[in-house]
Order: C-alpha cells, then structure tokens, then sequence
C-alpha cells in the first residue's frame, strides 16, 4: 500500500470543537457540496462523482478528538484505499490537522495519479483548515 500525507495545516478551535464536525458526513455537505457533483451524505457515508468517477466512503473508526478513518464503500471507484483525517491539539485554539491516505495501486497508477494524489490531498486538508478557521 502506498502512503499520503497531506501537509498540516493549523485550525483556531480546540479539537473537541472540530472533531463533532469531521467525524459526521452530513455536516460536510456546506464546503464540499458545490465541489463536486451528486453530493450524498448521512452521518456515516457520502457519495459524490469527481469528474464522472462515482466515489463511495463510509466512516469505519471514530477515536475521539484524535481522528476520524474514512475507507471506501460499495458502489464506488473498485481501489482499495483507506485515509484519516487527523487532529493534534497543541494549545486550546490550536489544532493541527492533516490527512493520511492508503491506496493500493499498482505501478502504473503510482506514477500516472501518485503526484496528482499528494496535489489532491493538500488542496483538502488546506480547504478543510480554511472552513474550519471561519466556523464560529
């Protein structure tokens, strides 16, 4: 399996204040919903397509205000992969977050999508960090 790490990003509120808001599907719906198209979500698992591709997720792990592991589900792209979105709380309003991706691709894939996943995962961390920080 390959490994991702986003870059960390630093969010203005105290995990226990953030992790409510990741650890829930649903409560995405207002920064991710005008991304990507066919935005489904209960609280446990969202569906969507990116560029025609449907993607399916469900939360498999939920350790409070620590992290959230997000794996795929049936229905969606046939890759085996699994990520976490991560939480340090370093003082009382400031959380580092960032998210680690596992994803078994073959050789070819590595190389044709592995910079475009590193692009990819930092873009979110970083408008995750950004929706987070306007949350009041």
């Amino acid at each position: 399996m390959e490994k991702y790490e986003s870059k960390q990003q630093q969010i203005h509120h105290p995990a226990a204040l953030i992790f409510p808001i990741i650890s829930r599907m649903d409560l995405m719906t207002p920064a991710i919903q005008d991304k990507v198209e066919e935005w489904e979500a209960t609280p446990d698992s969202c569906s969507f397509k990116v560029k025609g591709m449907k993607i399916a997720l469900r939360i498999a792990e939920k350790v409070e205000n620590k992290h959230v592991k997000i794996v795929a589900d049936e229905g969606g792209i046939p890759i085996d992969f699994s990520f976490w979105v991560q939480l340090k709380e370093v003082a009382e309003r400031d959380t580092r977050i960032r998210m680690v991706l596992h994803a078994e691709l073959n050789m070819m894939m590595r190389m044709m999508i592995g910079s475009k996943i590193q692009q990819g995962l930092d873009q979110a961390v970083e408008g995750l960090a950004t929706a987070l920080n306007n949350f009041r």
